[in-house]
């Protein structure tokens, strides 16, 4: 005590502190995130495709969490010994690189000509179009940068094209950065949002399965969009029609259609406010779990099945773990996997063992208002008695 007061006697001025500040919660959350990626793993960045998807099937907190946390789910899909198929070829990614290049060549005359016609024609021709240069180091960097480009534009007016910029979009906590293939800038000052894909529209028309892909996808580029022009005096307009740009019957000329996306907007915004977040997701998992591929097999397979998933028949031509969560779910006898509508229906029998069980009267309230499925299981199943006791009557003898 007497030296504490003696250094204080010497000195009245005070000492700076030492103390390292606290870690804050994106910290945390970020340094969490990297334990459960692996130490030494880069981080899988998450795009719309991958965002639309994990929209559609928000209940899942297995593809929240490995999403959330950048792990590459195809080469851990290969290491818990069910690999995946989903993906495009690398010749269709070679293909479509090569009808994007075709597309924007000589400063995007051709989009601009297709932005024109297909969705503001009342608007002066892009007779020549500003195309700043995007270029940032990282993706926080150009995220801002992106921002920086698109107030100039509507500052200046006239057409700009965007190639390629970086958005960002905070989902269930965690920062996603998108890029889309463009954002044009009309004279107006409102953004328009171009998807380019390589798969043709013959006639006026394409694939609707694909074009309600590309629709999704474009969703989630013009709600990050929206947050970009939320932040600026006045608020420029961001169209809910975006263009989507397509090989013309079969050849390399380029051609567009306007697909007005404002259902998929609406759904996409539901269902990613719908998400837990992934801070919540983490802490409630145990210490040690780690998604690192080079981990051995059981090990990923007990972290993998620490998170629950909600399998569904979609989530095959949606995410690479989907094989691995069939087989899951059908070890389980879980009714996911026979789809969400019966799902639903079911009320709250989860499994084909509860299902039968009501069925044949052994488990369940006929009677319960709040669960009419075990009725109409029991209805069912007596139906099927008498069907088969029918058949049986009338059936020859050998």
């Amino acid at each position: 005590m007497s030296e504490f007061h003696g250094s204080a006697s010497r000195s009245s001025t005070p000492r700076p502190d030492r103390t390292p500040p606290p870690p804050t919660r994106e910290k945390g959350l970020r340094h969490r995130l990297a334990e459960l990626r692996g130490p030494d793993v880069p981080a899988k960045s998450l795009d719309a495709r991958a965002l639309a998807a994990l929209a559609a099937n928000p209940g899942c907190a297995r593809r929240a969490i490995l999403d959330g946390a950048g792990v590459d789910k195809a080469r851990l899909a290969t290491a818990l010994g069910a690999p995946s198929g989903f993906g495009q070829s690398q010749f269709a990614l070679t293909r479509g690189n090569a009808f994007e290049a075709r597309v924007k060549a000589d400063g995007g005359a051709e989009l601009l000509r297709l932005v024109h016609a297909r969705l503001d024609p009342g608007a002066e021709p892009p007779a020549a179009a500003a195309v700043p240069d995007l270029t940032a180091h990282g993706p926080e960097g150009r995220t801002a940068r992106t921002a920086l480009a698109l107030r100039e534009a509507v500052q200046a007016g006239g057409w700009t094209l965007l190639d390629h910029p970086m958005l960002a979009l905070d989902v269930a906590g965690s920062l996603a950065f998108l890029e889309p293939d463009a954002v044009v800038v009309h004279p107006d000052g409102s953004w328009s949002v171009v998807e380019i894909k390589s798969f043709p529209m013959v006639d006026g028309a394409a694939d609707p399965a694909k074009v309600g892909a590309a629709a999704r996808q474009a969703a989630v580029y013009v709600l990050a969009l929206e947050n970009v022009a939320a932040r600026l005096e006045p608020a420029p307009r961001v169209h809910h029609r975006v263009l989507l740009v397509c090989p013309k019957d079969f050849s390399n000329l380029a051609t567009g259609s306007a697909v007005d996306i404002r259902k998929q907007r609406a759904v996409t915004a539901r269902q990613l406010a719908r998400l837990t977040r992934i801070e919540e997701i983490a802490g409630a998992l145990p210490e040690g779990v780690c998604f690192a591929p080079d981990r051995p097999a059981e090990e990923l397979t007990a972290a993998v099945e620490a998170v629950p998933a909600t399998y569904a028949p979609e989530c095959l031509s949606a995410c690479e773990l989907a094989f691995h969560c069939r087989e899951r779910a059908g070890a389980a006898g879980a009714v996911t996997r026979l789809g969400r509508p019966l799902r639903a229906e079911l009320g709250g029998l989860a499994t084909v063992e509860e299902v039968l069980a009501a069925a044949r009267g052994e488990a369940g309230d006929p009677d319960d208002p709040d669960d009419p499925a075990v009725a109409a299981l029991r209805r069912a199943a007596a139906l099927r008695a008498e069907a088969l006791a029918a058949a049986a009557e009338v059936a020859p003898c050998p």
